[in-house]
């Protein structure tokens, strides 16, 4: 992977800050909603929405805690590491174990837009490039 791809992939991950929108690799922007502490002292929610343009994907990725997906609009392939890839579309949720690389892709005609919660370690980027 070239470069600059991996650095334009790694601000898409990276970039969760509450409330803003991130600087993003074209076709994909993530906008950060809330970021809540929880009653275990150790992890908190963050809450985001992500819009992908058709063709376009998140790049593969973890995160220290699991991901609670639901998709707004528009379909989606999900590809989680030793799970069969499927299609997500509108109304349908997912979930993203703890850890496990995985990658989503707009694989429809028009925008697609997920709502996405990550209950992750306090300390850690809620999203890192997969290695």
């Amino acid at each position: 992977m070239k470069g600059s791809r991996k650095l334009g992939i790694a601000a898409v991950l990276l970039g969760i800050v509450g409330g803003s929108v991130i600087a993003q690799q074209a076709g994909f922007t993530r906008f950060a909603l809330q970021d809540q502490p929880l009653s275990d002292p150790t992890r908190h929610a963050v809450q985001a929405r992500a819009e992908f343009e058709p063709g376009v994907a998140a790049g593969r990725h973890t995160h220290p805690g699991e991901e609670l997906g639901y998709v707004l609009e528009g379909t989606l392939l999900l590809e989680i590491d030793g799970q069969p890839p499927r299609t997500v579309k509108a109304g349908e949720s997912f979930f993203v174990p703890a850890g496990l690389v995985h990658d989503g892709k707009n694989i429809g005609s028009g925008k697609a837009k997920v709502l996405a919660t990550y209950v992750v370690e306090k300390g850690k980027p809620v999203a890192s490039p997969a290695k």
